[in-house]
């Protein structure tokens, strides 16, 4: 046993707690950690190494995913484990939506970390070498990219979780070791060799057959996660350019599009895709969008629904739209209203909230503020002079030529006098038409930026 002791601090002092003391001091500095543990042997042999190296820094954290009829109970095991080394520990129980049972638990597993971690703290997993080889390898088998391939990061943000894995160069028959060492009390998960979970087949199933025909197999893919990072952060720099060029969140310039190679257009239209999901889309999504709206004949009314947006060209630019956007032309109903306007006045239009107020420009004459208006639905084949410009156009080529949107001309509404057109409402405000009630320092709607 002493010689087993002294191989451990031998390992200790000299790796892993000189590196893991140099991260927190180069990295996270003033922060304090949140440890997220499962009970099994890799978080808590993770918490018992963090609490000898950062004792006042330091509080843990037990998921409780309701799967299994033991949770609470290993919630309790890692509740009495801290209670004995004076860590603060909560345990949080969460609800894991239908689905992908891996995929769901992660994501509720990851919700809760964002609730309940506090604003100076760091969350800090015990992933190791061998879980980064296995991820490594089911994101191969699933077709990933770049992206996919680089795994886990030590350092890492997820969804504004600042995230750091000191074990993920440690190998599983190290934490082993250590556990016994330090005579380490854990929970075993029984799921965790259900080969029903892909995470689970991969390290009873494939895991064995490999190493035996490559020992170094797991220090190998590790080294290739690293590489890919390497790799994935020079595409990222790469990308970033072309989103300067091409991008906006919500908008995607063709012209500058094209300019570029297929490969940077494939990668970044995976990126401007994704938007602030978690994940990329599938390579189908990616093609299917290039294929039906890019590549479309530029007289096509070319759509594609890609949950949860619509992806519309129009002139030359491909428009990301929410579906409440896109479909409200077919859902809003709007009617005819009549008006008696005052000074100050706000009024509520399909194009948004506007104030009426007086303008030291031309605006509508004070008399007309007396008066009943109508404020009347868009119907086609209206014409209208608008101020400032040479003679009547109709109100269709006067949208166009402001760049309306087809999904927001529905929004169009025309302010009239009796026959006589006062005005028209647009998504960009009011334009003010040429009429005998026209005034200089008169009253205009002026539309409220929220």
């Amino acid at each position: 046993m002493r010689s087993t002791l002294s191989t451990f601090n031998e390992i200790w002092q000299q790796q892993f707690r000189s590196s893991v003391l140099n991260d927190a001091e180069l990295h996270y500095p003033q922060q304090k950690f949140l440890i997220g543990c499962s009970g099994g042997m890799d978080s808590m042999l993770l918490l018992q190494l963090m609490n000898l190296l950062f004792p006042q820094r330091i509080r843990a954290v037990y998921i409780d995913h309701q799967l299994q009829a033991p949770s609470a109970a290993w919630g309790e095991v890692v509740r009495e484990f801290c209670f004995e080394r004076q860590i603060l520990c909560e345990i949080v129980a969460v609800q894991v939506q239908n689905g992908n049972l891996e995929q769901q638990a992660r994501q509720a597993r990851y919700a809760a970390f964002s609730q309940h971690i506090h604003k100076n703290e760091v969350l800090v997993l015990a992933h190791h070498q061998q879980d980064q080889a296995e991820t490594l390898l089911l994101r191969l088998l699933s077709g990933s990219g770049v992206a996919g391939l680089s795994a886990m990061r030590e350092h890492d943000v997820r969804d504004g979780l600042h995230i750091w894995r000191p074990m993920l160069n440690l190998s599983r028959e190290q934490i082993e070791k250590w556990t016994e060492t330090l005579h380490l009390g854990y929970v075993i998960d029984p799921t965790n060799a259900d080969q029903h979970y892909d995470r689970a087949w991969c390290r009873e199933t494939v895991w064995p057959l490999l190493q035996q025909r490559f020992p170094q197999m797991q220090m190998a893919l590790a080294r290739t996660t690293w590489l890919m990072q390497d790799a994935n952060e020079i595409l990222d720099s790469v990308l970033e350019q072309d989103w300067q060029l091409c991008c906006t969140p919500n908008q995607l310039n063709l012209a500058q599009f094209k300019l570029l190679s297929v490969p940077r257009q494939r990668q970044l239209l995976s990126v401007w895709l994704k938007g602030d999901g978690i994940y990329r889309p599938s390579l189908d999504a990616v093609q299917r969008l290039q294929r039906e709206v890019i590549d479309a004949k530029a007289d096509a009314q070319a759509v594609l629904f890609l949950k949860p947006y619509y992806f519309v060209r129009y002139q030359n630019q491909i428009h990301r739209l929410t579906e409440k956007q896109y479909l409200a032309v077919k859902k809003v109903v709007i009617v005819d209203e009549i008006l008696n306007c005052k000074l100050q006045q706000i009024i509520t239009t399909a194009s948004g909230i506007y104030i009426i107020e007086q303008t030291n420009q031309m605006g509508l004459c004070f008399e007309l503020l007396t008066q009943t208006l109508n404020l009347k639905v868009r119907q086609g084949g209206e014409k209208v002079h608008l101020y400032g410009r040479v003679g009547s156009w109709p109100l269709k080529k006067a949208i166009q030529a402001a760049q309306i949107f087809p999904w927001l001309r529905y929004q169009v509404q025309i302010l009239a006098k009796d026959d006589v057109i006062l005005g028209v409402f647009t998504p960009q405000g009011f334009w003010l038409a040429q009429s005998p009630y026209c005034q200089l320092g008169g009253w205009k709607p002026t539309q409220k930026v929220e």
